[in-house]
């Protein structure tokens, strides 16, 4: 069972905001995760309220063998980039 950390849509139309859960690869985007790992709102208006991460966990799951997306290893050297 590949595992991925990956973004779930939540919020309304229009006013996107998502998840960053682990789950199964084979799984839907909003389907059932094993965890949720933080958050990430693309309109926030401080930089550092965009991505929210527990990085302990993040780590853990890492360290396990996640694989990661393209969208939240992007998201995750912006934010690096920043501090």
């Amino acid at each position: 069972m590949p595992v991925m950390i990956r973004l779930a849509r939540a919020g309304k139309r229009k006013d996107s905001r998502f998840n960053v859960v682990v789950m199964d690869k084979a799984k839907r985007r909003n389907g059932g995760y094993l965890e949720r790992l933080g958050s990430y709102n693309p309109t926030a208006k401080e930089e550092k309220d965009k991505l929210q991460l527990n990085l302990e966990s993040f780590k853990k799951w890492h360290a396990r063998g996640a694989q990661v997306t393209d969208t939240i290893a992007r998201l995750l050297k912006f934010a690096t980039d920043r501090k």
